[in-house]
């Protein structure tokens, strides 16, 4: 189950002695942190709830917290946010006597104080303080998942929140939010205000989800691939005023021209679409997304083999010659622009 699943089960008065919240998923982490304090039904203004930010607090004043009875009910909630001495993250705020204190009361905490810690953070499992939480907190921990975790998710959140969506719609929604939970959650959002019902289908991914820098980046091959260079040189205008680097742009493009190159040759070979799914998730290491493949296929249909090898190549070139300081990045950039109309 994931710590967000784990989250919405629970409640104010199932609260246990401690509770952890951390991960490296900052995304899914401030989404999961976000619902936590909704479960708890967190307010300021609550007396019953004892909040500290513990990048800018004195300890003295936690501590005193801890240990002190409630006034208004039997518990208190005490929450220590930006708890990042708890992380592999270098940032230090308490003191070594500090973390002591805090140590000797994680071993004998009060029965009246409900605690919960949020590191924004992997969990330093070398320390003392994390091996004793651990051991005896409940531990939500949001890392980053796996395909299958992030698409066995949502599918449930789409059946919670009555979407209809098919598998090919899903698909190119997993591909637009690249596979990263908080793309996910905020895309899903969009759509359901874009379409509250009924079936949605591919074109209403794109029209409701706003375009991602990918998107850009795979409109301009489609553009260079037609020849329409004035086009071409206007996206890319406007993608530098957008703070959009050439570095970035190249990395994008020679991702999407290697995997057409890629599955031209594995089908050269004979290969069938899942069969070139599975040999790529061989060659790559991971799984690759067989609508990837799909799209791949049906865009290099016409391509020459032999274009797609000097487009790779002059990507890479280009790469290397701006990473090397050869001359500026922009020119270089517009140059190769150029040079990819040039081999049609």
């Amino acid at each position: 189950m994931l710590a967000i699943e784990e989250i919405q089960k629970l409640k104010k008065d199932q609260l246990g002695l401690v509770t952890v919240l951390s991960g490296e998923d900052t995304g899914q982490y401030q989404i999961a942190k976000e619902v936590l304090l909704e479960q708890i039904g967190f307010e300021s203004a609550d007396l019953n709830f004892a909040y500290f930010d513990m990048s800018e607090v004195d300890y003295a004043q936690v501590d005193l917290d801890l240990v002190s009875l409630p006034f208004f009910a039997d518990e208190k909630i005490v929450i220590l946010d930006y708890f990042s001495d708890l992380s592999t993250d270098k940032k230090r705020y308490l003191t070594d006597e500090e973390l002591k204190q805090f140590e000797a009361y994680l071993s004998n905490p009060s029965e009246t104080t409900r605690l919960i810690i949020l590191v924004p953070g992997k969990l330093d499992s070398k320390r003392r303080l994390v091996k004793l939480l651990k051991r005896d907190a409940l531990n939500l921990e949001t890392n980053s998942l796996k395909e299958a975790d992030i698409r066995l998710y949502f599918k449930k959140v789409l059946a919670q929140e009555g979407l209809q969506m098919g598998d090919a719609a899903y698909e190119q929604l997993l591909l637009k939010s690249n596979f990263d939970f908080s793309e996910m959650t905020k895309n899903l959002a969009f759509l359901k205000s874009y379409k509250a019902s009924g079936q949605i289908e591919m074109q209403d991914v794109e029209v409701a989800i706003p375009k991602t820098l990918q998107d850009n980046v795979f409109d301009l091959s489609k553009l260079i691939l037609s020849g329409q260079i004035d086009a071409a040189n206007s996206l890319v205008r406007d993608l530098r005023l957008q703070g959009e680097d050439e570095i970035k742009l190249i990395a994008i493009l020679l991702t999407q021209f290697r995997m057409f190159l890629q599955v031209k040759v594995l089908y050269s070979q004979g290969r069938s679409e899942s069969q070139i799914v599975t040999d790529l998730s061989d060659i790559l290491g991971r799984k690759v997304n067989p609508y990837q493949v799909k799209f791949a296929l049906r865009d290099s249909r016409n391509l020459p083999l032999s274009y797609l090898k000097k487009i790779v190549s002059l990507l890479i070139e280009t790469d290397y010659q701006i990473k090397t300081g050869r001359m500026d990045k922009a020119y270089l950039f517009d140059v190769a622009l150029l040079k990819m109309l040039s081999f049609l």
